[in-house]
């Protein structure tokens, strides 16, 4: 039995533990505590139950199953239930058990096993415990996430979310890498045969994998451009650089949307898909599905947010003295969204729609620069607030160990992934 094995293992790592403190150095005697250590912690499971005491029964949460069913189907009775309720409020309402999450039972080993843990897992880290013993104890609890660093590495030939699972890279780095780009690589006109690299954490609880974590560093090529992002962190900075220290971030994001695709552009004669005639369209059209959150492009001021006439519910930022964004067509505003109302660069300011005079749902995004529409495709935007030259020194030594990574990837015909 491995139960068995445990423990012969434990005693005999205990007796040479206690000869040791006579006949061995100090240094053989830390080492051999370590290993009695691990095979102490062997009795525990990641919510740190023993499994010596108790038989563990992982179960999923059933369409329909609450806590109650759950509980009371192995004898708890509904008062106690009731006080578990009051317990875990107010930080954690168990309406709030889902179907599908996992949940674990921990019975005494006697002949007639009783109850004594129950763990729900409310998200990969967070879970709730309870404890039957003289007193009902309940706790809140989240999991230790260790990383573990990996690199990865992909040729587009379709889009950047296929080029992630082409080479077994978690899809989400997709997003994370579209958003540390934002301000300097358009992703709705990627092309075939752009490429990227990036070195990552991988998150786990105990020895399971829950997600990718941050990007440390990235190159991605597009247009015959690379373009390096190093992220640093010190004190009260936490951004993305590139080599030369300046920040990735810029006075505006190059869309308005996460991901759609560009359906109609600037122009000064375009046929009217509604009116059927000729006249300018002096914007950008960005298909979305219905509902699709819209993004303020930059940080401002809202100073129109209603509905008229062929432009539908839009809303309208100035940005500074010089610049302001408009965007039409929306379903709806955003909570909060009115003259006056103060935005960042990348909140939501509502959902694309197709209200006015709209063939689809889309969200048309027009620019203004010293009171003309222009082409922001075609605009070339500042950099924000380049690094300190104080953190220089800490910040070049990042970026070179970083670069000398990347550079030593490679790709391969097959796109396969490279981790370390």
């Amino acid at each position: 039995m491995k139960t068995q094995s445990i423990i012969y293992t434990f005693m005999a790592v205990l007796l040479v533990s206690l000869l040791t403190y006579i006949i061995l150095p100090k240094k053989v005697v830390e080492e051999i505590q370590e290993i009695a250590d691990e095979v102490i912690e062997d009795f525990n499971d990641y919510f740190g139950i023993s499994l010596e005491k108790y038989t563990k029964e992982s179960r999923t949460v059933q369409r329909n199953e609450t806590l109650g069913n759950i509980l009371n189907s192995e004898g708890i009775p509904f008062s106690i239930i009731e006080n578990i309720v009051e317990k875990a409020l107010p930080d954690f309402d168990v309406r709030r058990v889902r179907a599908g999450n996992n949940y674990h039972l921990y019975f005494t080993n006697d002949t007639m096993p009783a109850l004594k843990h129950f763990v729900y897992e409310i998200s990969q880290t967070k879970y709730l415990a309870v404890e039957f013993s003289d007193s009902l104890l309940v706790r809140l609890d989240k999991q230790e996430i260790t990383t573990k660093p990996a690199t990865g590495y992909g040729i587009i030939t379709s889009s950047l979310w296929n080029a992630m699972v082409a080479n077994d890279l978690d899809p989400n780095l997709a997003n994370k890498l579209s958003e540390i780009y934002a301000w300097e690589v358009d992703f709705y006109r990627i092309q075939k045969n752009d490429k990227f690299k990036i070195v990552y954490d991988k998150l786990f609880v105990g020895d399971k994998y829950i997600g990718s974590g941050r990007i440390q560093a990235a190159m991605f090529h597009h247009r015959n451009r690379d373009f390096y992002a190093i992220y640093f962190e010190k004190d009260t900075i936490r951004d993305y650089y590139n080599p030369e220290g300046e920040s990735l971030r810029k006075a505006f994001l190059r869309a308005p949307l996460r991901y759609s695709r560009i359906s109609s552009r600037f122009s000064h004669s375009r046929l009217h898909p509604v009116l059927g005639t000729r006249r300018p369209h002096l914007g950008t059209d960005y298909a979305a599905p219905q509902g699709t959150p819209i993004l303020a492009v930059g940080d401002g001021v809202v100073t129109e947010a209603r509905y008229h006439g062929g432009n539908g519910n839009y809303v309208r930022i100035r940005h500074n003295s010089v610049y302001e964004t408009q965007y039409l067509h929306m379903s709806r505003f955003a909570d909060g969204i009115r003259p006056g109302t103060y935005v960042n660069q990348g909140d939501v300011i509502g959902y694309v729609g197709m209200t006015g005079l709209a063939t689809g749902p889309h969200v048309c995004f027009r620019f203004w620069k010293n009171g003309e529409q222009v082409d922001h495709l075609k605009e070339e935007f500042p950099h924000a607030e380049p690094l300190d030259s104080a953190y220089y020194d800490a910040f070049f030594e990042r970026r070179d160990y970083y670069m000398k990574i990347l550079n030593y990837l490679k790709y391969e015909d097959q796109q396969k992934l490279a981790t370390h």
